[in-house]
């Protein structure tokens, strides 16, 4: 049976009614109806009292129903066509309804009130236009061109001073007057060992250990290193034992008072 044919092989009443009677006629309750179907009961109640609208939607329905109907018996064909033709019915009359339905006259502001809010609108505007206007007129502001300040210049960095490299080359004697005097190396052999004479040099050779001076008179005798001279090894007309006679040592020297 089709479902257009099934339509008519309804009975009177809606299909909730038809269901409802079946159920009972089959000793059924809506929990044993629920446990059969796996449909909530809560869903059998609303089919039952054709409260459609709490199922999720026209395919729940109809597919609800037709279970209901198939658990108690009856021609679930019939019954589902009877759902679908009531749903179908009651969204028609809805639209109906809705398309004629007269606008509420409570709801539509009168003319007056209308007229009066439009002129409203156009007093405040108005009026903030010549609050503008006013504003501007009174302020003339001035643009003031505020340069950017110069940036610090550094100051300027002093110039290193040169270093002055200490003096370099070979350790040389010289007599300004008739002087005796004894170089040794570090291990005390003897270099030179006699009298200079006014005028005359003596030069440390080169790469010696730790050498030595031993002499009288420090004022007769001038000392330079890399052509550079020293202090006096001594103090006048006293005997100095065993100065050290290298650069190092006699660059660090200080005059003696």
């Amino acid at each position: 049976m089709s479902e257009a044919d099934a339509i008519g092989a309804v009975p009177l009443g809606t299909p909730g009614t038809r269901l409802r009677a079946a159920r009972k006629r089959s000793g059924q309750s809506l929990a044993d109806i629920a446990a059969r179907t796996r449909i909530p009961q809560r869903h059998l109640e609303a089919i039952e009292r054709d409260e459609y609208d709490a199922l999720p939607s026209t395919t729940y329905s109809v597919g609800f129903a037709r279970a209901y109907a198939r658990t108690v018996g009856d021609d679930e064909v019939a019954v589902a066509a009877a759902v679908r033709a009531q749903l179908d019915g009651q969204t028609r009359a809805r639209h109906d309804f809705q398309a004629f339905e007269p606008a509420d006259p409570a709801r539509v502001p009168p003319r007056t009130l209308a007229w009066v809010a439009a002129v409203i609108a156009v007093l405040l505007l108005g009026t903030y236009g010549i609050w503008r206007a006013t504003l501007g007129a009174g302020s003339d502001p001035q643009v003031v061109a505020v340069e950017p300040a110069a940036a610090p210049r550094p100051a300027p960095k002093a110039a290193p001073a040169p270093a002055t490299a200490p003096p370099a080359g070979p350790v040389l004697l010289t007599a300004t007057d008739a002087v005796w005097i004894k170089v040794t190396d570090a291990s005390g052999a003897s270099l030179v060992q006699r009298e200079l004479k006014p005028g005359e040099t003596y030069q440390v050779p080169p790469g010696t250990p730790g050498p030595k001076l031993t002499f009288s008179r420090p004022e007769a005798l001038t000392v330079s290193v890399g052509g550079v001279p020293v202090p006096p090894l001594g103090p006048p007309a006293r005997l100095v034992k065993n100065a050290l006679l290298t650069p190092e040592a006699l660059r660090a020297r200080t005059p003696t008072p």
